[in-house]
């Protein structure tokens, strides 16, 4: 992999000038970054239908809502997800909802002739041990780790809808998986929480109650890589102009670190200095998760810049300014 391949793709262009985008989602926790991040590409005319107005898992109701906006470029962003626990608890939900949802979106889009739909996927569409870290030609290679299967296979579906479409009608949709989102805005609830949020606030309730130790699920020696919210946004902006093409591509930060690494730097950023005591008789989840991100730096330029320390304090920041926002149940 030379230098030479990879894409420069300059700030801003006028790409965005005049054109209707249309992000599902966009009211949600990735959704308002990538909304930022448009707005800041020089992007006037953003829709952001909410969920209590359109329900996208019924078709007449997303294709009123097409036929009312009339988009040039769609963002599909939007989905129901939640942390293990929750996965555990909603399988059936999780993988209905996702898959109508997905589905409706691409075909209303083609009726519509929209010129361009980016697809958001999910890491969890992986196998369960696929060699790390993982390309995007892994897809197929195995059955993603139970807890995230139902959504992770719904997602997968989305990417057979978005080739076929392509190859049988020239329908111009591309796919994106984005490896584990954290940052300002994220959900801290902990019937829906992911892993970051989920120790944020155990930590951060830990301290105000002094306590003196904390309880942990799994052993610890499971890894994730983490992107930050606002780089993925980058991400999917910057492939939203740049990229046309049918192949999946991954967008991650090319590092991953164990849950007791992660641990030790929620404890630092929160002030949290107990004990920390894990529960091996719940489930640590998928063994290793990273992504290789060579396709989306050569292919559209795309590398993330901010480093985890950095963004981890910007995001207990925002968590302790936003408690009651924060904790909020959205589903």
């Amino acid at each position: 992999m030379g230098s030479a391949a990879v894409v420069t793709i300059a700030a801003m262009t006028d790409f965005w000038t005049d054109r209707r985008v249309l992000v599902t989602g966009g009211s949600g926790f990735l959704g308002r970054a990538v909304v930022a991040r448009l707005e800041a590409s020089g992007a006037e005319q953003i829709i952001v239908p909410r969920s209590a107005v359109t329900d996208l898992t019924d078709r007449a109701a997303t294709a009123e809502l097409f036929a009312t906006v009339r988009p040039d470029l769609v963002i599909h962003l939007a989905a129901k997800v939640g942390g293990i626990g929750y996965n555990q608890v909603h399988p059936a939900e999780l993988y209905l909802d996702n898959l109508l949802m997905g589905t409706y979106v691409v075909e209303e889009a083609r009726a519509h002739d929209v010129a361009k739909t980016v697809l958001v996927g999910t890491v969890c569409s992986y196998p369960k041990e696929p060699p790390v870290p993982f390309h995007e030609e892994s897809l197929w290679d195995g059955y993603p780790e139970g807890t995230n299967a139902p959504y992770g296979i719904a997602k997968l579906a989305q990417l057979v809808h978005a080739q076929t479409a392509r190859e049988q009608y020239g329908q111009n949709v591309t796919y994106l998986i984005p490896t584990n989102l954290y940052g300002p805005g994220d959900k801290f609830h902990p019937a829906v929480s992911h892993v970051i949020p989920a120790l944020v606030k155990k930590c951060v309730d830990a301290v105000e109650a002094g306590a003196d130790h904390i309880e942990l699920w799994g052993t610890g020696s499971a890894s994730r890589e983490f992107l930050y919210v606002d780089d993925a946004a980058q991400g999917i902006v910057l492939a939203a102009e740049h990229y046309d093409e049918a192949d999946p591509v991954n967008l991650g930060t090319d590092r991953e670190m164990p849950i007791k690494e992660l641990v030790g730097y929620v404890a630092d950023a929160t002030g949290f200095f107990g004990e920390l005591r894990w529960d091996s008789s719940k489930p640590d989840g998928q063994p290793r998760r990273r992504v290789d991100n060579t396709r989306a730096r050569e292919r559209f330029g795309f590398q993330a810049s901010t480093s985890f320390p950095d963004g981890l304090k910007t995001t207990v920041a925002w968590y302790l300014a936003n408690r009651v926002e924060a904790e909020e149940r959205d589903h």
